[in-house]
């Protein structure tokens, strides 16, 4: 079956995505030539080794905690916070406890 992506104009209900902690599934919400939104579920204790994207990203932890290194620093994103980070950033991420978070990336050319 193939992934379903919102429309322009469709209601992404964030809060139910607490009840896939469990199922630890990462789902592209929207991707067009410009944008890419994706909730990634990241349990305790899951890394993810240094990375980059071509483009600049926010990420904005919906529930849990996670740790993301960029820039030299390790920070502790809390839900209900975001960290933009520019196109090209390294970057590394950790589940400090069961998280949910919603990864923008825009598309550049």
């Amino acid at each position: 079956m193939a992934t379903h992506h919102a429309a322009p104009g469709e209601i992404v209900d964030l809060a139910s995505w607490a009840d896939d902690l469990p199922n630890e599934k990462t789902k592209a919400i929207i991707k067009t030539n410009d944008i890419e939104l994706a909730r990634l579920v990241i349990p305790k204790g899951k890394e993810y080794p240094n990375h980059k994207v071509s483009g600049p990203i926010v990420v904005q932890c919906v529930q849990g905690k996670i740790e993301l290194t960029a820039m030299g620093t390790t920070q502790e994103l809390h839900s209900g916070q975001l960290l933009y980070l520019a196109a090209g950033e390294p970057h590394s991420l950790k589940g400090v406890e069961d998280s949910v978070i919603l990864l923008t990336i825009l598309i550049t050319s």
